[in-house]
């Protein structure tokens, strides 16, 4: 399924939805996870419509590892883009802050599994890269006018 087909857009419609918000935060991570792990890394359910990765971070105050099944925008360079976005609810998803308090964290892409550092981009980086993400998942403009909170985005970079 494509994002720009006609099953595509009805699922982007969806995604911006007021009940898929409420439903999809407690639906489509968990299910990702499960998938995730027994395709070791190599599929999760948003993967049909656009590149997607789960993220390994430090939980900030538990100290444990928490993984979050994320859309993302591969860069040419081997790095990931990646928007906490949270289904356009009105706060940030708890992953955005793991990734402040240790930005090392874990990738699975893809099947390959990546030591990443994560850069909280600026508001002038952010500018620039915005059109490119809304390219990718046009979904995010309705997340940011719902929610009303300037969505964080991190570049991912792979680490030796």
């Amino acid at each position: 399924m494509k994002r720009n087909s006609l099953v595509g857009k009805q699922v982007q419609r969806m995604a911006g939805s007021s009940w898929f918000r409420a439903v999809g935060p407690k639906v489509v991570p968990p299910l990702d996870r499960v998938l995730n792990k027994v395709s070791g890394g190599r599929f999760v359910v948003s993967s049909v419509m656009l590149p997607s990765l789960v993220l390994t971070t430090i939980g900030a105050k538990s100290g444990l590892p928490r993984d979050a099944p994320l859309a993302t925008l591969p860069d040419d360079d081997g790095s990931f883009y990646v928007v906490g976005s949270n289904f356009g609810r009105d706060h940030h998803p708890a992953w955005t802050g793991n990734l402040i308090a240790n930005p090392a964290a874990k990738v699975a892409y893809r099947g390959k599994k990546l030591d990443v550092t994560a850069h909280l981009l600026d508001a002038a980086e952010k500018e620039a890269l915005w059109p490119r993400l809304v390219e990718n998942w046009p979904t995010y403009d309705r997340y940011v006018e719902v929610s009303g909170r300037d969505l964080r985005v991190f570049r991912l970079v792979p680490t030796p």
